[in-house]
C-alpha cells in the first residue's frame, strides 16, 4: 500500500467529517487505498441486415497515471468482420474500430479490457508537492480551446467574469466556478442518456437542468473562459462506490453506467479532479431523493468532489468533437458510449436495446 496515497485519499473523508459533525455514518467507512483490478466487457450483435456496418467501440484510457494503469484489451469477431485499435484525430481518443463490408449474419464482436484503478486525491490544503505532474504548454493550450458545445466567448465569458470577479488565483476561481455549478445547475432524470453538453444553450435559455455531460461540460467551459485549462473525462462507472453512496456506483451490468467527470489544471498541482455532477446527482438519487444542499450526505460529497475521485470507475478519454475514423457523418460530440453506422444512418448510442450491446464489468485479482 502506498501510505502517501493512502493519507491524501483519505483526507478528504476526514476533511467532510470535521466540517461535519453529524456527517452520515456510511461517509466514514473506510475506502480501498491499494490498486484493484476490474475487467469490462462489451459486446455487440449487428441486427441491421444492411452492409457497410462500422462500429466505433470506447476503450480505457492507456496513458498509465496515478489512478489507472494497465489497460490491455482482446477481441473477438464474427461475420467475416476486422477490428483494430485505432485514434481520432486531435485529442487521444482510442478506440476499437469494427466493420464488415457485406451483409452477413450473425455479426457480433466482443472486446474485453482488463485494468486497475486506485482512489484519487490532489490535496489542496497543503503547498504543491515537489513531484506533482507536470503538463505541456502545447497541452493546456488545447484544454483551453473552445468546442462546438463548449464555447468560451459571448455569455460564457460573460458569466465566467462573473462567477470569478474577486477570486484570485486559478483554486480560489475554480473553486468559485465548481460551487455556483453545484448551486444553480439540476440533474434531471428524464435527461437521455448523459446529455449533450451544450453550454451556449444551457445559459442563453436559463436551462441549467441535465445529466453529467450537462452539468461538468459547464464547469469546463466556464473555466476555460477564465482561462483555466479544464477538460471533461469520459467514462464508465465498474464498481459500487466505498463510501457509502448508493447512487455513486453500479457493478455487473454497467450497459447504463456511463459517466462524465471533470478536472482543471492548477500550476503546482497538476490536474485537478472534480465532480459537480456527482453532487446533484448525490441530491436527487441518494435515498430518500430530493436531498437539499444541506444534507449531511450532500455536504459530504461536495467537500471530496472539489480535488477527489472515488476510483470505482474507469476513464476513457478527454476528447470532443470526435470524428470517428471512416465514418460517413459528422463527428460525435464525446465517445463515451459505443457507435455504430449502416449505410442507412447512425445508430441509437443511448439505446443499448435497440443497438443491441451490453457492457459487464467484475473485480479480478492483480
Amino acid at each position: 500500500m502506498d501510505r502517501r496515497h493512502f493519507l491524501r485519499f483519505s483526507g478528504a473523508l476526514c476533511a467532510a467529517t470535521a466540517a461535519l459533525p453529524q456527517v452520515a455514518r456510511a461517509q466514514q467507512t473506510p475506502v480501498t487505498t491499494a490498486w484493484r483490478g476490474f475487467e469490462l466487457t462489451t459486446t455487440v450483435n449487428v441486427k441491421d441486415p444492411g452492409a457497410h456496418t462500422r462500429l466505433w467501440l470506447p476503450v480505457p484510457y492507456a496513458t498509465d497515471t496515478t489512478y489507472q494503469r494497465g489497460v490491455q484489451n482482446t477481441w473477438q469477431v464474427s461475420g467475416g468482420g476486422t477490428a483494430q485499435l485505432t485514434q481520432a484525430p486531435g485529442y487521444d481518443v482510442q478506440m476499437l474500430a469494427v466493420q464488415w463490408p457485406d451483409a452477413q449474419a450473425p455479426r457480433s464482436v466482443t472486446i474485453t479490457s482488463r485494468f486497475q484503478t486506485r482512489n484519487r486525491r490532489v490535496d489542496l490544503t497543503q503547498p504543491p508537492p515537489a513531484d506533482a505532474g507536470r503538463e505541456s504548454p502545447a497541452a493546456l493550450r488545447e484544454f483551453i480551446k473552445p468546442t462546438a458545445l463548449l464555447p468560451t466567448d459571448g455569455i460564457v465569458k460573460t458569466t465566467a467574469d462573473q462567477i470569478t470577479r474577486g477570486h484570485q488565483g486559478d483554486l480560489a476561481r475554480a473553486r468559485a466556478i465548481y460551487d455556483w455549478v453545484v448551486e444553480k445547475t439540476c440533474r434531471t432524470a428524464s435527461t437521455r442518456g448523459c446529455g449533450v453538453g451544450d453550454v451556449r444553450y444551457m445559459l442563453t435559455a436559463n436551462d441549467l437542468n441535465g445529466k453529467c455531460a450537462d452539468i461538468n461540460a459547464l464547469f469546463v467551459a466556464l473555466a476555460r473562459a477564465a482561462g483555466i485549462p479544464a477538460r471533461d473525462a469520459y467514462g464508465l462507472r465498474v464498481a459500487n462506490s466505498e463510501l457509502g453512496y448508493k447512487s455513486l456506483g453500479k457493478a455487473g451490468d454497467v450497459t447504463r453506467a456511463q459517466h462524465c467527470r471533470a478536472e482543471f489544471y492548477a500550476a503546482g498541482y497538476g490536474w485537478v479532479p472534480v465532480d459537480p455532477a456527482d453532487v446533484r446527482k448525490v441530491m436527487l438519487e441518494e435515498p430518500p431523493g430530493e436531498l437539499p444542499l444541506t444534507d449531511a450526505k450532500v455536504r459530504a460529497a461536495r467537500v471530496m468532489l472539489f480535488g477527489a475521485w472515488e476510483m470505482n470507475w474507469v476513464a476513457y478519454n478527454h476528447g470532443h468533437d470526435v470524428a470517428l475514423p471512416g465514418s460517413a457523418h459528422d463527428p460525435v460530440p464525446f465517445l463515451m458510449y459505443p457507435n455504430g453506422e449502416t449505410a442507412d444512418g447512425r445508430l441509437d448510442s443511448l439505446d443499448p436495446d435497440g443497438f443491441s450491446y451490453t457492457i459487464a464489468a467484475k473485480p479480478i485479482a492483480i
